[in-house]
């Protein structure tokens, strides 16, 4: 599975996907899209992250995140989310402010990386310590740096790598689960394909995104969806649409890939974004 640092391979088949609907991009304005599919300000940035990723030798104090999915029964920390659904291959900044989630963040900084972001069932939770007050699925993620603010406030990067059940709680002097891999369905099959092709299609009308108009308008660019899998199509996509943590959350917990480009297809139709 694909994440912030196979960008260069994603731009590519973004450039071949849209040169099959007679849209032309150069190398590096594929880049600069992927960039900003994946939550970074421009291509320069992601290019900083992923040259950070890289191992640096053995004996390092700081190893590069592993991206290796856990095992079924592996144990990983995990950092509760109030109002964000992680998605795989999505990076985003997270505040951390909580006791149990620094201590989280220590742990996987002294380990390898990885832990596991999920949404809290409600917002107004500042202790979500159990099964019934979070969602039974989340992501792994493998933390890419971590910087206490000027008012104390850790603020924690952490990239998406794939979905995780959790299993049972684990008792620890910070929140953990034991966790297994959610394996997708139907990802490859033709239908899939068909879908993804709608999906695009739809997005392009959903966002007021004008493919023939990409080289003469760089503001359109923002928002476009990086082009692979029909399952990181739908997990690029996902977090783009204006629909609740509920609805993200659903989208999440859906496997089928089929079944999860058919509920992004419906959502769009019904709603479009507030201008």
């Amino acid at each position: 599975m694909r994440d912030f640092r196979d960008a260069k391979a994603m731009a590519q088949t973004l450039s071949e996907a849209l040169s099959a609907k007679s849209v032309s991009l150069s190398h590096s304005e594929s880049l600069e899209l992927i960039a900003k599919t994946l939550g970074f300000r421009d291509w320069n940035v992601l290019a900083a992250r992923i040259q950070a990723s890289q191992p640096i030798g053995a004996g390092s104090k700081n190893p590069a995140p592993d991206a290796t999915p856990p095992s079924s029964g592996a144990d990983l920390p995990i950092f509760p989310m109030r109002d964000l659904v992680l998605f795989p291959q999505m990076t985003v900044p997270v505040f951390v402010n909580r006791d149990k989630t620094r201590r989280a963040v220590k742990h996987a900084m002294a380990g390898d990386r990885r832990v596991l972001v999920v949404a809290q069932r409600r917002a107004t939770d500042d202790d979500p310590g159990n099964l019934e007050s979070l969602y039974p699925v989340g992501v792994t993620a493998s933390v890419i740096n971590c910087q206490t603010q000027v008012d104390g406030i850790l603020k924690v990067s952490v990239s998406g790598l794939q979905r995780a059940a959790i299993l049972r709680m684990v008792n620890a002097d910070f929140l953990a689960a034991e966790v297994a891999p959610v394996d997708e369905q139907r990802a490859q099959s033709a239908e899939a394909a068909a879908r993804s092709s709608a999906v695009l299609d739809t997005y392009q009308s959903y966002a007021n995104i004008d493919f023939s108009s990409l080289q003469r308008r760089p503001e359109a660019r923002r928002g476009l969806p990086s082009i692979g899998d029909p399952g990181e199509l739908a997990d690029t996509l996902a977090p783009l649409l204006s629909i609740s943590i509920e609805q993200k959350q659903l989208l999440l917990e859906t496997s089928d890939v089929v079944a999860r480009l058919e509920k992004i297809l419906d959502l769009m139709k019904a709603s479009r974004p507030e201008k």
